[in-house]
């Protein structure tokens, strides 16, 4: 398992784990982060990351992507 900010971009990724106290996972889960769901990094600037999740693209921080593993 990876941190979702070292992931490859373009390569789809399968979510194997939220890390991060209770309000954080509630805040990835609402944004479509699910274990065993599919997410893909579209770009990376700087750390962020525009990732590709459930037909939608979501913007998180550095800080977020390392929490999402991969």
């Amino acid at each position: 398992m990876i941190p979702l900010s070292m992931a490859d971009a373009g390569q789809p990724q399968i979510i194997r784990k939220i890390g991060g106290n209770a309000d954080v996972r509630q805040h990835l889960e609402t944004l479509g982060f699910n274990v065993g769901g599919e997410v893909c990094i579209v770009s990376s600037l700087g750390g962020n990351l525009i990732v590709r999740v459930k037909e939608s693209r979501v913007a998180v921080d550095e800080a977020l992507a390392r929490k999402i593993m991969v």
